[in-house]
């Protein structure tokens, strides 16, 4: 199982965390590219403005291209199957990592745009259908666990990106040493294909998703295979019964499009549950935060060359908050886990308005600041950021799942997209204040689940559904 996970998440989110945080690195030999591609093509200097509109094309296209992904990655697994669009999907990322890497020597942009377009898609399909294949092939009683390798392997490719990005020095010996000089340093960003690679070489060594195999395609004898592989063969019998009742209570059951999800009464509630869920999770303010640390740790008194070694403390602490969560998550359980972490980035943002707001009247309020970020990006890592992709695995029976992850999917990504575009405008706006907005947030959305969400530990995804069921139908149902 354990390593079921990590050949999944390899050339899933890891991708999407990788993605995130790698642009960053080449930024300034990416600008100097583009200034010499439009000079040779045009003869003239490219305009300042012009410049910052291609570098955000390339920037945020990858935003987009995950959007397109999430609306294709249900209809993939239902189609190939959860194996088989991941390794289809790999395909996307090699695709993608040749245009990235040949846009350089050609002089074409525009391949460069593509590229990143096409690791978007990757990355939108790898973030919809891993959690789906790893909740259903994981056991009742290790499923939160397992399903927190979705955030583990999203925040190690963060990190990983971050490293890579921390010291230009190392990143001008890469290129210049093994790429053969510093203007074919953006060909970091077709590093991406070795995750991709991986993913293919480990993958196949694993079986289709159980679930997938007997419920949507009807193989028994394939779905006991999977399951001895899966759970051993003298633990399968169990998740057997379980997958079969499910069937049984299906009828023959299609899977759901998802706009079929939005009339479909019996789901009514699970659905509004994974959009808030997935809302608040993108609009929670740990991008607020992250934009906030440069200034607060210059605050601090610590000096500006040091500051990147510190923002990567950061994302060490969101990796090792994934890790602990997957470890939790199974004895203490998932509600108390994402209330508890919602309502602790509440006190934060409450304790930094006030922080920031009197940062320069006491010398200890800049330490009491770095603090307050640094228990954020924890608090966020403990609950938010794992659990919500967990649960909405657990949420959804066999016909309804890959519809409501493309649902969960978009909602993420468009949120993502959102916050984007209103973020600096919001922090130019309101300033310090702008935790204020982030803080009611944070309240609301622990008072939704507090109300509105049962525990789903230890429960078959048939119990998780009749305890929406009254929800659904009424207290009589």
């Amino acid at each position: 199982l354990f390593l079921a996970v990590c050949a999944v998440g390899i050339g899933g989110t890891f991708q999407y965390g990788y993605n995130v945080s790698i642009i960053n690195a080449p930024t300034q030999h990416i600008h100097k590219f583009l200034n010499e591609t439009w000079s040779s093509r045009y003869h003239r200097e490219l305009n300042p403005d012009l410049l910052t509109f291609l570098w955000s094309v390339i920037a945020s296209i990858f935003s987009l291209g995950g959007l397109c992904g999430a609306l294709i990655g249900g209809s993939m697994a239902i189609r190939l199957g959860r194996k088989g669009a991941l390794l289809m999907n790999n395909v996307i990322a090699i695709l993608a990592s040749i245009l990235m890497g040949i846009s350089f020597p050609t002089g074409l942009f525009e391949l460069l745009i593509a590229g990143r377009f096409l690791i978007g898609i990757n990355s939108g399909i790898g973030f919809c259908v891993q959690p789906l294949y790893v909740g259903e092939f994981a056991p009742k009683h290790l499923r939160g666990g397992l399903a927190m390798g979705t955030s583990i392997f999203l925040t190690g490719g963060i990190l990983t990106g971050q490293i890579i990005g921390l010291r230009q020095e190392i990143i001008i010996f890469f290129s210049s040493e093994l790429l053969g000089g510093e203007k074919h340093l953006p060909l970091l960003l077709s590093s991406s294909c070795v995750p991709a690679f991986a993913q293919l070489l480990f993958l196949p060594w694993f079986p289709e998703s159980p679930r997938y195999l007997l419920i949507d395609r009807g193989d028994e004898l394939s779905c006991a295979k999977a399951l001895k592989r899966f759970h051993g063969s003298s633990e399968y019998r169990r998740e057997m019964e379980d997958i079969q009742r499910e069937c049984f209570a299906l009828d023959g059951e299609k899977p759901k499009k998802p706009w079929q999800l939005f009339t479909d009464r019996g789901v009514r509630w699970q659905l509004i549950t994974i959009i808030v869920m997935t809302m608040g999770q993108q609009l929670s303010g740990i991008n607020a935060i992250y934009f906030y640390a440069t200034y607060v740790f210059e605050q601090a008194g610590i000096l500006a060359e040091k500051i990147p070694y510190v923002t990567l403390g950061t994302g060490v602490c969101e990796c090792l908050t994934a890790l602990s969560c997957g470890l939790l998550i199974d004895h203490v359980g998932r509600r108390c886990l994402i209330i508890g972490g919602y309502v602790l980035m509440t006190l934060w943002c409450t304790v930094l308005t006030f922080s920031l707001t009197y940062q320069e009247l006491y010398s200890w309020v800049p330490y009491m600041s770095m603090a307050c970020v640094f228990a954020f990006i924890l608090s966020f890592g403990l609950g938010p950021g794992g659990i919500t992709n967990t649960l909405t695995a657990e949420l959804f029976v066999q016909s309804s799942r890959p519809a409501a992850h493309m649902i969960a999917g978009t909602v993420s990504w468009i949120s993502f997209f959102t916050i984007g575009m209103l973020f600096p405008f919001i922090v130019n706006g309101l300033q310090q204040y702008c935790f204020v907005v982030f803080l009611l947030e944070c309240f609301f959305v622990a008072a939704f689940i507090f109300l509105i969400i049962p525990e789903t530990k230890n429960k078959s995804f048939l119990e998780i559904k009749k305890e929406f069921h009254k929800l659904n139908f009424g207290r009589n149902a």
